[in-house]
């Protein structure tokens, strides 16, 4: 049966590493990318607030210059009716608000996320536990928790980021919660260095049939990220969003 459970393990951590590498392939060019996207959209968004307004002021007295130059000619007999630049009068103003309401929710969620960040940044040095599809190794050893609904057989496989695996542990979990810890060696004994892995949690049924466990890491955060209007805590060399954090201990 452990062989088995192993087996499957590594099946399905291969694909699980594969879309990892994948997405950790693209996430690098991305965040990049969207850190660059998010300065510029920092720099242009005031900028594109202020020439919003610029344009509205600029047509606003133009109108209101037309306005006055038709009252000033209009022939008294026939007076031009007031509904239609009064409902025009009425447009700018709503544009105007608009435009500002869009300003109000830009400073609105910049100083939300520093608030984040600020909260984030508490907790560098502490131990925290999170969701995520990554392992960080820090210091040469790493922790991961699972439930299992039964008590038998769970196999962990561990990938190195360049999807090749490096570790195949089979153990006895019991029913409920467990905690697995890596002592950073793979399979022939070899001290990997600190990083991101991949790893994927099987375990193994009465009758065969295997079941893939959803996992939590734990690690020591060491650093935070502000991008694209997310914060991010790092854990070593893994980065994970703040709001998939569950616990923080000192």
């Amino acid at each position: 049966m452990t062989s088995s459970v192993a087996s499957v393990a590594y099946q399905q951590s291969q694909l699980t590493a594969a879309a990892n590498a994948a997405a950790a392939g693209i996430g690098g060019a991305s965040s990049s990318t969207s850190a660059a996207s998010s300065a510029a959209a920092s720099s242009t968004g005031g900028s594109s607030t202020a020439n919003a307004l610029s344009s509205l002021s600029s047509n606003y007295n133009n109108f209101l210059t037309m306005l006055t130059t038709q009252l000033r000619n209009q022939d008294p007999t026939n007076p031009v009716s007031s509904s239609q630049f009064t409902s025009e009068l009425v447009q700018f103003s709503q544009v105007e608000q608009q435009i500002n309401t869009n300003q109000s929710l830009t400073q609105l969620l910049q100083l939300t996320q520093a608030g984040d960040l600020t909260q984030a940044s508490a907790m560098l040095g502490s131990k925290v536990t999170a969701t995520s599809s990554q392992l960080p190794l820090q210091n040469g050893t790493a922790t991961l928790n699972f439930n299992a609904p039964t008590s038998g057989p769970v196999a962990v496989a561990v990938y190195n980021s360049a999807g090749q695996q490096i570790l195949d542990s089979a153990i006895n979990a019991t029913a409920g919660s467990n905690s697995w810890t890596w002592n950073g060696k793979d399979a022939s004994g070899t001290q990997m260095p600190d990083g991101a892995y991949n790893v994927a949690v099987v375990e193994g049924g009465a009758n065969g049939a295997t079941t893939t466990l959803p996992f939590t890491i734990t690690g020591t955060a060491t650093g935070v990220t502000s991008s694209a209007n997310s914060v991010s805590l790092q854990l070593g060399n893994v980065a994970i969003p703040f709001t998939a954090v569950t616990n923080v201990t000192k």
